[in-house]
């Protein structure tokens, strides 16, 4: 009998996802992992939230979980966070429940590229999240936090809003020290250029001692009862850390693409540990958190050219520092559709075509089983991670930008897809994510309503 075929091997092992209760086979293959992370293979596509949004409030209503934590900056993320924790649902003085959610929960969402989380699919969730949380007690109520270090400026006011609230001499202090930044305006590359070519001391030492200043008072700023004061001092001091790994990134970004790359993806895994460390705290026991980022974020560094180069992320650090049975690594690909993302960065997003995948990448080996939407399990699958590695490939990313014209040498790297995931999940014809600020670049397109198109 002749052996299979890649193709077919991997056909054999897909479990398709046709209906929303095909999301129970996700489930199964994530176990009792507590870090359940959840990628994306474009900023922009419609499929993507949605299945990561069926996946998260399932590992809440079944598996317990307790937040979610995204590839977002940490104050506009706790915007988030507030809404959804608030009490009752809701709409006074707004037409419809997604106009007062793209007002009050996600209006933080200014920075380029706004359609990431100022989306249809995320304001859905919203919705779902507060509505779920008015059913609990405010101490298990679901939370929704940003891991990314942008907020340079927004973390630093943020900081020093606290202190005033508290201790009016403490955030005189912060203010001095944050003053170093002045110069600079709202625009924190101006500050790393300067530093970077010697027109401007730096700002590390003020950040490093605002942080270990936080964390020396914490006990005094403690001495109110109660969970809330717990929490906003953690909120507090998470600015605070963000504004320190900031500074570091804006000075690294004119040093090399790796330094920044390595600056940001450890400081999001900080993070990470930080928020389970006051998640766990709170709740008595160890605190579960689904992760949402891009692929090349959370699909592990070590398996991709990128990785050899010198580039570390947040998927190779949480398999580091966590046994292996407490995480999952959920890959996602496409290899044809439409996606919302812009041409230049700070530009405006647009509508714009999918280029079929290429013939030597993945995407294109999992469009060659023929199926249409699926999940394919790799880990405790030698075959399947044995097709999947016999011969080195490409893999596609697009992110926040996306220049077709340029495809191999703008969104593809090689990688070994087997040791970079868990799973994948495989939708082999996409859709743009919708963007509550539509803008004459962006035009609505016809989307069947079948799932995971229309949930």
């Amino acid at each position: 009998m002749p052996a299979l075929s890649p193709v077919a091997i991997l056909r054999n092992a897909a479990q398709p996802l046709v209906t929303e209760e095909d999301v129970q086979a996700v489930l199964r293959q994530i176990g009792d992992a507590s870090l359940v992370l959840l990628g994306e293979a474009t900023h922009g596509t419609r499929e993507f939230y949605k299945i990561r949004a069926e996946i998260s409030k399932r590992l809440i209503l079944t598996k317990g979980f307790d937040a979610i934590a995204v590839e977002a900056d940490w104050p506009d993320a706790l915007g988030v966070s507030r809404y959804i924790q608030g009490d009752g649902p809701g709409n006074a003085g707004y037409a419809t429940w997604r106009e007062r959610i793209a007002d009050e929960a996600l209006h933080g969402f200014q920075r380029f590229p706004q359609w990431m989380w100022r989306n249809a699919e995320v304001a859905a969730l919203v919705h779902w999240l507060r509505n779920h949380n008015g059913q609990l007690p405010s101490d298990r109520r679901i939370g929704f936090f940003g891991l990314d270090l942008y907020s340079l400026r927004k973390s630093m006011e943020s900081v020093v809003r606290y202190l005033d609230r508290i201790d009016p001499e403490a955030a005189r202090r912060a203010r001095d020290r944050y003053s170093c930044f002045d110069h600079f305006g709202e625009d924190p590359q101006r500050y790393g250029y300067a530093t970077t070519f010697g027109m401007k001391s730096d700002c590390e030492q003020e950040v490093v001692r605002q942080l270990a200043a936080m964390a020396a008072q914490a006990d005094t700023w403690l001495a109110h009862d109660g969970q809330a004061a717990s929490d906003e001092l953690f909120y507090a001091r998470q600015n605070a850390l963000v504004a320190k790994n900031a500074e570091t990134y804006y000075r690294s970004m004119f040093q090399g693409r790796d330094e920044s790359w390595n600056v940001r993806d450890q400081h999001m895994a900080e993070s990470l540990d930080a928020l389970r460390a006051h998640l766990s705290a709170r709740k008595g026991a160890p605190a579960r958190i689904a992760v949402w980022a891009h692929n090349s974020h959370l699909g592990d560094a070590r398996a991709t050219e990128m990785g050899e180069h010198g580039q570390l992320n947040l998927g190779q650090l949480v398999r580091e520092r966590y046994p292996r049975d407490e995480t999952f690594l959920l890959g996602f690909t496409t290899h044809t559709g439409t996606v919302t993302a812009a041409s230049d960065w700070d530009s405006p997003a647009e509508l714009k075509s999918i280029v079929p995948s290429r013939s030597d990448s993945y995407e294109r080996m999992l469009h060659d089983t023929g199926l249409s939407n699926f999940l394919l399990p790799i880990r405790g699958k030698p075959e399947v991670a044995g097709a999947l590695g016999e011969h080195r490939r490409l893999e596609r990313a697009i992110g926040v930008i996306y220049r077709p014209e340029t495809e191999r040498i703008s969104h593809y790297f090689h990688a070994d897809l087997s040791a970079q995931f868990d799973a994948v999940i495989h939708i082999d014809s996409t859709r743009a994510v919708h963007p509550l600020d539509h803008s004459e670049h962006w035009t609505a397109e016809e989307v069947p309503e079948t799932w995971p198109s229309g949930m």
